[in-house]
């Protein structure tokens, strides 16, 4: 008997060829099971506003509210969908006939509690027919200048002609609140219908890359990214899967997460160097999430 160890795990094995050969295999298949496939590799990552968390304190009026599509992230740039990193994906031709020629923000979805569906369909390397259950829902048109209001109105003509033609792109509903109690009391409804939260965008706000207080986000819990170090055997009957992964934080913060996966992820767990979101209470004083539950992989590795 001998150990082999890799991503975290160390493993007695048997020194019989054959099932080191079927080891080995899994392995291999483990790590390939989270490599995000495209077609092409584009330029560079788009500069893609990005959102902060909403805390109360600001004047709703001055703000647009869309449900947040828990879906993948995408610009169109007139002639092809980017993902957050700058990968093409493989859309179909059918998908994107028609499809404006100006550059568009928006979500790749599926509907309510399908992201994991999603991120199959969309990552995989060759265009295929599971693109027809996939729409391109789009949120701003980030080079129609202006601020929000001015492109919003431009957006309902551009993408609302365009829908006429191609059923798989739509634009995002946006709506109005009155107060802060309004503005729960619609995300406690689109949570109970299985969405993932709210959407704020100031009205008066220019498009610009990177985080801003121009867009927030609404959720009934907390989120954030780390990256997995080690995975680390369970107990009981976790006992011949992992148990807990060790993540981290931007900062180089490290710590543990150990509930939240499914039996399939304990299985073959996000392998290190895998991105993961996970869901938390708040933040200790030593700068560690409260309760962290895993959520899932990035949808963009």
């Amino acid at each position: 008997m001998f150990i082999f160890s890799s991503g975290g795990f160390s493993f007695p094995i048997v020194a019989n060829a054959n099932r080191a050969l079927a080891i080995a295999v899994t392995i291999a298949m483990c790590a390939a099971a989270f490599t995000f496939t495209t077609s092409a590799r584009g330029d560079s990552p788009p500069a893609l506003l990005l959102a902060e968390n909403y805390a109360g304190g600001v004047d709703l009026g001055e703000y647009w509210v869309s449900e947040k599509l828990d879906g993948v992230r995408a610009r169109w740039d007139g002639a092809n969908l980017i993902s957050r990193n700058g990968n093409r994906f493989a859309a179909p031709a059918w998908f994107t006939a028609n499809f404006p020629a100006a550059p568009l923000d928006g979500e790749l979805w599926m509907g309510r509690g399908r992201f994991e569906r999603t991120v199959s369909v969309v990552r995989r390397a060759a265009p295929h027919d599971g693109w027809r259950e996939v729409r391109f829902m789009v949120f701003d048109m980030p080079r129609a200048g202006g601020d929000f209001n001015a492109r919003l109105g431009r957006m309902k003509t551009t993408v609302g002609a365009a829908a006429q033609r191609n059923p798989h792109i739509a634009l995002v509903q946006q709506f109005t609140v009155r107060d802060h109690r309004a503005l729960v009391e619609r995300m406690r409804i689109v949570v109970a219908a299985g969405g993932e939260g709210l959407m704020l965008h100031r009205k008066g706000a220019f498009y610009l890359s990177g985080r801003s207080r121009d867009l927030l986000k609404l959720k009934p819990f907390d989120d954030a990214e780390a990256t997995v170090i080690a995975h680390h055997r369970g107990r009981g009957k976790f006992s011949e899967v992992m148990g807990a992964m060790t993540v981290e934080l931007p900062n180089g913060t490290r710590f543990r997460i150990g509930t939240g996966f499914t039996n399939a992820q304990r299985k073959i767990p996000p392998p290190p160097g895998a991105v993961v979101t996970f869901k938390h209470q708040g933040w200790t004083g030593s700068g560690k999430p409260r309760f962290p539950v895993f959520w899932r992989v990035r949808e963009q590795e």
